[in-house]
């Protein structure tokens, strides 16, 4: 485990050298078999890294990592960008089983976060979070962001989105079937995550209103 753990976070934080390992990998044994065909897979194997390395390695340290706490101690904003927004180098220690700190580093598009999603979520500096790693190789982690203090708060606001947006619909036009039923629907999917009591009882009215408006 410690050894994959190792080639996935050479794989996903240095997508330069990674290709160049595949040239000569392949342009070796394409060389040594006489088989031109061989160098086919480099282009589709860099590709697949450059795209989802750092998925790939969330997954596996997920999956087979045991959790832990780390802290990023600094944050650089580079000159590059990604969807127009500048790229950052971090730097962070990450507490190791007995109890002592290891540093590591990563960057906006090599770090390894779960769950897998179309967003890149990196905790604030000086804030303790929850990660995962595979023991002996501690700098290769996993971000658990939804478990940290900062991620629960974003996905309560998430989830209260369609709420809010259902209330004021519903308070603008009482009478509107279309509306209280949005509002109730938004309701229960946010009880499933949160079991708010004070919200099952609004569910409990908002039904009742409903069938006197039929």
């Amino acid at each position: 485990m410690v050894l994959i753990s190792k080639i996935l976070f050479f794989t996903s934080h240095h997508g330069f050298y990674t290709v160049v390992l595949l040239f000569v990998f392949f342009g070796l044994l394409s060389y040594l078999t006489k088989k031109a065909w061989l160098l086919i897979p480099i282009i589709p194997l860099a590709i697949l890294n450059g795209v989802g390395g750092q998925f790939l390695n969330a997954w596996f340290l997920n999956k087979y990592g045991v959790e832990s706490t780390a802290i990023i101690t600094s944050d650089v904003e580079t000159n590059s960008t990604l969807n127009d927004m500048y790229i950052h180098d971090y730097e962070a220690i990450v507490k190791k089983q007995n109890g002592k700190y290891v540093s590591t580093f990563f960057s906006t598009t090599s770090a390894a976060i779960y769950p897998i999603e179309n967003a890149i979520r990196i905790p604030q500096t000086e804030v303790y979070f929850p990660v995962k790693y595979i023991p002996g190789y501690e700098k290769n982690m996993v971000i658990l962001y939804y478990q940290s203090d900062e991620g629960q708060a974003n996905l309560k606001y998430s989830k209260m989105a369609p709420v809010n947006s259902a209330r004021i619909k519903y308070e603008a036009d009482r009478t509107n079937k279309e509306f209280i039923e949005e509002y109730i629907s938004a309701l229960e999917g946010y009880v499933k995550y949160d079991d708010n009591e004070t919200y099952k009882e609004k569910i409990k009215e908002l039904k009742q209103e409903l069938k006197q408006l039929k």
